[in-house]
């Protein structure tokens, strides 16, 4: 695989495209999540989730390596597929993780990954990796976006600085 600056352009794009599809799978895994958590969870438009798409990509650090991740689960495939399992769950976490940003975000899209991955399935003519890789596009973006109600307002954990 190379990486160029028109190659992870061309991931974004591609990350774009897929709106109808991931915000689906991400409003239903907010739906899931908000009824576990008995809370309400606001939906994502497929305006705001290309909005954030291109947020993440204007970041070139992280876009080089979210456009790494997603080309590798987009044509990741494995004969019978049980075999690539592992990997495609392993690049799935970590491009949910990059997408969703630092801690403790990074660790919720990894968990939510998996949630969102059982409730979704290739078509017959994708690769093994495809239905990974709109989990972890759902995963990540539905917890880097707003819509959770504990993530508005301040932390009740933040401690002021010492001046010296």
């Amino acid at each position: 695989m190379r990486l160029t600056p028109e190659t992870v352009a061309a991931e974004r794009d591609r990350c774009r495209e897929r709106a109808p599809t991931v915000v689906g799978l991400l409003n239903d895994t907010r739906d899931r999540l908000g009824e576990l958590f008995e809370t309400e969870v606001a939906h994502v438009s497929e305006a705001r989730y290309r909005a954030e798409v291109d947020a993440v990509f204007a970041d070139g650090d992280l876009a080089v390596n979210v456009a790494a991740l997603v080309a590798l689960l987009r044509d990741l495939d494995v004969e019978g597929d049980y075999p690539g399992f592992v990997v495609d769950e392993v690049l799935g976490r970590e491009l949910a993780a990059a997408v969703a940003g630092g801690q403790p975000l990074s660790t919720l899209a990894q968990a939510t990954f998996h949630l969102a991955d059982v409730h979704t399935h290739e078509g017959e003519d994708d690769t093994a990796g495809a239905d990974d890789l709109d989990a972890a596009l759902a995963a990540g973006f539905q917890t880097r976006l707003p819509g959770w109600e504990w993530r508005e307002g301040e932390s009740p954990f933040a401690v002021e600085p010492v001046e010296e």
